[in-house]
């Protein structure tokens, strides 16, 4: 599967911040930039998948990026999809 992910640009002094729209309170940071954000949303996303299943609760499908970008709180944010295997 392949999850949209919205990712908060970091600084020397600020964490990179990454949230995933699709899947409520899931969210990571990374420190040494966008490519360890990505991965590391990964991690959060299976994790949250794994907690979820567990729970029986449904794991939605991502949405398409397009209309993620569209809101409003993640304006000026970098866009990246997370891939992640879901047997």
């Amino acid at each position: 599967m392949r999850y949209p992910i919205a990712i908060e640009m970091g600084s020397p002094k600020k964490s990179w911040g990454v949230v995933v729209p699709d899947l409520p309170g899931c969210f990571s940071a990374a420190d040494s930039g966008i490519d360890e954000a990505i991965e590391n949303a990964k991690e959060a996303i299976e994790l949250w998948i794994e907690v979820a299943l567990e729970k029986e609760m449904e794991v939605p499908k991502p949405s398409l990026i397009t209309d993620l970008q569209k809101k409003k709180e993640f304006k000026g944010w970098i866009w990246a999809v997370a891939e992640i295997d879901r047997e």
